[in-house]
Parts: C-alpha cells; sequence; structure tokens
C-alpha cells in the first residue's frame, strides 16, 4: 500500500466533478489497489472519509470509516443519495482543508445507493455521523467543499490562514 498526496484548498483540482466509475474498471488489480492506498492515506492522515476527487483521482467513488476502531470500512462507487430527513449541524472538518472546523447543516437522514467494493449494487439508510460524512464526502464528487458552506468572508479567512500555515511550514 502507499499513501497518497491529498490536495488542499484552493488547488483548483477540487472542483472538478468527478465522472462515473465504470463498473469494468471495479474489479481490476488497479482499482482494487487504488482503494488500498485511499483507506491507508485516510486512516493516517487521520480521518473518517475519503472521496477519489481528493487524491486527485477525478472518478465517482470514496472510501469511508466513521467506527472508533477504524475497524468498518466502507467503499461506495457512484454514489446517489435517493432519500434525504431531517436536518442537523455538525462541525465539520476535512483532509483537503487542514486545521479548519465549521458547523455545516446537512441532513440527518440519509439512503445511499452504490455500488461495493466487489461492483454489487447497494442501498443503505444512514444517520449521524454516518450520514454527514457521506454527504461530506460526496460533496467532493461534485467539487464541493464544506467551506462552500459558509459566508464569503468566513471563506476568505480560511483560505488566508491556510496560506498563511502553508508560508510558516516552508
Amino acid at each position: 500500500m502507499a499513501m497518497l498526496p491529498i490536495l488542499e484548498f484552493p488547488d483548483p483540482r477540487l472542483r472538478t466533478k468527478a465522472a462515473e466509475v465504470d463498473v469494468a474498471e471495479v474489479g481490476t488489480a488497479a482499482f482494487q489497489q487504488l482503494l488500498d492506498d485511499m483507506f491507508q492515506t485516510m486512516y493516517e492522515a487521520p480521518g473518517i472519509g475519503l472521496a477519489a476527487s481528493q487524491v486527485d483521482v477525478h472518478q465517482r467513488f470514496m472510501v469511508v470509516d466513521v467506527s472508533e476502531e477504524k475497524n468498518t470500512p466502507m467503499v461506495f462507487i457512484n454514489p446517489q443519495v435517493v432519500e434525504k430527513s431531517g436536518g442537523q449541524v455538525y462541525q465539520e472538518g476535512c483532509l483537503s482543508v487542514p486545521g479548519i472546523f465549521a458547523d455545516v447543516t446537512r441532513a440527518d437522514a440519509i439512503v445511499v445507493r452504490y455500488l461495493d467494493r466487489q461492483g454489487q449494487p447497494q442501498e443503505l439508510a444512514a444517520d449521524s455521523l454516518l450520514a454527514v460524512c457521506i454527504q461530506h464526502e460526496m460533496d467532493h464528487l461534485d467539487g464541493k467543499l464544506f467551506i462552500d458552506y459558509l459566508s464569503p468572508l468566513k471563506r476568505e479567512m480560511v483560505r488566508k490562514k491556510l496560506a498563511k500555515q502553508r508560508k510558516q511550514m516552508a
């Protein structure tokens, strides 16, 4: 397995809308290796979700594991939210926007249809943290970041803070 570089805001590649995954590609060794690499990258970051777009692969899939023990890996290929209900405010962070956290309102419960790691169709009812994580990662696949839910002023403050952090690390 290999660690993959994670794109960081304001990288314009994060704004790319991901293309559907060809089902024939799912069973290939290369695709399965990419999934393993994404899990390793997510766990070591550490994070609870990672969309392919964040590692500069602009296809509609993501990896998620919201378990405390990090032993419940989930793969969502070509995910679609088919139902939403309720609303919740959750403080979100993002591996592509390091060190920044903000309150975001999302659906409290969702039903998502997707293909699993083997390319089999699935439907999952999710709520709480899992629902938030799935919605957050799906935003990445559409070229959207959680900071897009913030006011323009707050978004600009985030951009400046990240630029300052990068300067200090250089």
